[in-house]
């Protein structure tokens, strides 16, 4: 990471982050959760992961020391540095509030939360009101299914989750439905957004079209590579070495997992007409 996010931060009268304390490649400095409002009950997103005291402490202090309590505890999605901190927060802290975030689909993953404690279910729309924020529920899929942010309407600012990184960019589970939401949320016009991971962004527009700018460059470089094939069958790794010329080979794999979820979107759109795998095309 180029910024350094401190443990805690004042980052407006609204907002306070308290990092997630569980680096690693994929994390960053770790999770940032954020406990939102100006009263004496506030709302907690995100909760960090499982097996980390530190952050259960630091959220502690944060707590005791504004003298406030936990009103709602919202989730940004079902990945465990995001929801893992549920049944620490509740085992240690014992706060008395509920736990909301969008349902999945599909049931694999959705299992409670910690041991007597359910989620409550949101919907895209859907307002949630602590006093001094107002924060709108909006469903952005791709990253994960289940995937949402908040929109704080007294800032017009936004809680991105893992949609929007502070650096770098995510990954995906369909590259389709995480276009749109790229889009959508670049339709809020949002003022700030914090992010799952990483540093405030103050500058959201610019970083949501750079993120859709490079999402599309790479769409059309395989776009390009199907039309020097000769019509012929492609591999997914076929693409990857013509078009991730400069990256090491010990990328490709990951390359190439970013190069089928493409050819997925392009199937859906029509643009393409085989179906993809990892090691063959289909004619569809």
């Amino acid at each position: 990471m180029a910024s350094v996010v401190p443990k805690v931060s004042q980052l407006s009268h609204r907002v306070i982050r308290i990092l997630g304390c569980n680096p690693n490649p994929a994390t960053l400095q770790g999770t940032n959760t954020y406990l939102i409002g100006t009263g004496k009950k506030r709302i907690l997103f995100d909760t960090g992961d499982a097996g980390f005291p530190e952050y259960i402490s630091l959220l502690q202090q944060e707590l005791s020391e504004k003298k406030i309590s936990l009103e709602k505890i919202v989730v940004s999605h079902w990945h465990h540095d995001h929801v893992g901190g549920i049944a620490d927060i509740f085992r240690d802290i014992k706060p008395d509030c509920e736990v909301f975030k969008l349902p999945l689909d599909s049931e694999k993953k959705d299992d409670k939360p910690a041991k007597n404690i359910d989620y409550m279910y949101l919907k895209d729309g859907d307002k949630l009101k602590t006093e001094g924020a107002t924060l709108r529920v909006v469903h952005t899929p791709g990253h994960t299914e289940d995937h949402l942010v908040l929109v704080l309407e007294e800032d017009n600012a936004v809680f991105s989750g893992d949609c929007i990184l502070g650096e770098g960019t995510t990954v995906f589970e369909d590259l389709y439905n995480y276009m749109k939401s790229l889009h959508k949320i670049l339709e809020l016009k949002p003022t700030i957004i914090y992010p799952g991971h990483g540093p405030v962004v103050p500058d959201p527009c610019a970083l949501i079209k750079d993120y859709i700018q490079h999402r599309n460059l790479r769409e059309t470089q395989i776009l390009n590579a199907l039309k020097e094939s000769s019509e012929q069958p492609l591999k997914a790794m076929d693409l990857v070495k013509s078009i991730y010329k400069d990256t090491p080979e010990s990328l490709h794999l990951a390359a190439e997992n970013n190069v089928i979820h493409h050819l997925s979107k392009l199937v859906k759109e029509n643009k393409v007409g085989y179906c993809f795998t990892k090691f063959s095309s289909i004619q569809c």
